[in-house]
């Protein structure tokens, strides 16, 4: 018998390290090929490990909640043959899992408000130059880490390493920043050429932990690793970008009726249901398009303009748990195009079969909170990016409608947009002109559109 080395295989751009979270095979287990040997996370999504062979499992070489290296051995099995086979770990991550299906059918498609963290930052590969000369290696997920937390070279060279060849995993830093007898320091990186303001480090704060007086029959629920990921993510949102928000009150009626009309026909044709996100999508990335300074990311005092326009749309997970794939190049698409990306990543995003690709790089982000009956919110901005949109419940209401013979009240499709962004860059007055012409797409709708 040969003995075949399972590697933990790659999982898309940035993605270095996952978490082992269950076993679903034992040692002495038979496997088929294709067969899901473990589960694992990131940072960014929840996957499996299917197996390439087919053979006995021999050995488990991580345990639960240990961390694993992308191309580490995870497990040895055992196949037919009469030597050791080298260690080939897929090309693909989940590649044979996803390909059948090409963040709902729900009107308004069910959607929240996002809360995955998004550890790639602009700018993070010139920051993360100075621990090019490190002693030994270290992720790229360290070195952000390492950066955000303003650890230095010999901070970062002193912490203990559990993982192969005594590496420095994420749980590591973490550790070792929260043990830290002092909060850690933002440095803003401003250019002496560029500005002579004077900077003054700002101290951040990790989630705060408040203790709370808990009686007899009260229950305690410990979160889980993405809703610790969530409430991390959201409490360094607010505490790095001051947010700003502006409300609109579109007509949708147009719309509304335009879908009505095609979307029997269009279901027939392409197997799917036309919802209404794509079409708040497409006005969004038209929007983007207008006002670039909106898509963008701050980087202490610079400001990154983003050539791209990616739309995350914030998905409520079947656990509770939420997340924010994300639709590339979304100016780019037609709305057929925009209505399959939607329908695909909303499916695979209830079946926990997203790529970590798919939650990446995105530089705005989209909330439907009127899928819960919500007429309007105020979202947390997705860092690193500047600027979120929420769209509420859309209801019928008596409204003024202006004609050449004179104004009338009319039933109309009324609907309330709200954008939240970072005040740093983005004033109210192109905060809420963009939203304005966001509104502005979606009322003059064309009622004749073929798709």
């Amino acid at each position: 018998m040969a003995l075949y080395k399972l590697l933990l295989p790659k999982m898309g751009e940035s993605v270095s390290e996952a978490t082992v979270t269950k076993w679903l095979k034992q040692p002495g287990d038979r496997i088929e090929e294709d067969d899901t040997l473990l589960e694992i996370a990131t940072d960014k999504v929840d996957s499996e490990v299917p197996s390439p062979v087919k053979g006995i499992l021999k050995e488990q070489l991580y345990t639960v909640d240990q961390t694993v290296q992308v191309g580490e051995v995870v497990a040895i099995i055992e196949i037919e043959g009469e030597s050791e086979e080298p260690a080939v770990a897929p090309q693909e991550t989940f590649a044979s899992q996803d390909a059948p299906v090409k963040d709902n059918t729900n009107e308004n498609i069910d959607l929240a408000i996002p809360g995955i963290d998004q550890l790639t930052v602009p700018g993070a590969e010139a920051s993360n130059a100075h621990y090019d000369h490190a002693i030994r290696f270290y992720s790229p997920l360290v070195k952000n880490i390492a950066r955000h937390e303003g650890l230095s070279q010999e901070e970062l060279d002193s912490i203990a390493g559990t993982g192969a060849d005594h590496r420095v995993t994420k749980e590591d830093i973490l550790a070792y920043v929260a043990n830290r007898s002092s909060s850690p320091q933002v440095k803003l990186s401003v250019s002496a050429e560029k500005t002579s303001l004077p900077v003054e480090p700002q101290k951040i704060q990790s989630t705060a932990t408040v203790h709370t007086v808990v009686s007899g029959g009260d229950e305690i629920i410990e979160m889980d690793r993405m809703r610790k990921l969530i409430a991390d993510h959201m409490v360094k949102s607010v505490q790095v970008s001051p947010h700003v928000c502006s409300f609109v009150e579109a007509d949708v009626t147009n719309l509304v009726l335009w879908r009505n009309k095609v979307k029997d026909a269009y279901k027939k044709r392409e197997g799917e249901n036309i919802t209404f996100t794509p079409l708040f999508i497409e006005a969004i990335s038209k929007a983007l398009k207008d006002f670039p300074l909106v898509n963008i990311s701050i980087d202490g005092y610079n400001i990154i303009k983003k050539k791209n326009i990616n739309i995350g749309m914030a998905a409520a997970l079947p656990n509770g748990n939420l997340i924010v794939p994300v639709i590339k190049n979304a100016d780019q698409l037609s709305l057929v195009g925009l209505s399959k990306s939607v329908n695909d990543l909303a499916q695979r995003s209830r079946a926990n079969k997203l790529r970590p690709d798919d939650t990446q790089d995105g530089t705005f982000t989209f909330t439907n909170i009127g899928a819960f009956g919500n007429i309007m919110g105020t979202p947390i901005i997705n860092q690193p990016q500047a600027a979120i949109l929420a769209v509420g419940t859309i209801t019928k209401k008596p409204a003024v409608i202006e004609t050449e013979y004179g104004d009338m009240i009319g039933i109309r499709h009324m609907m309330y947009l709200s954008l939240s962004y970072d005040h740093r860059a983005i004033d109210g007055a192109l905060g809420g002109t963009f939203l304005k012409r966001v509104a502005d797409y979606l009322e003059n709708w064309d009622s004749n559109r073929i798709i």
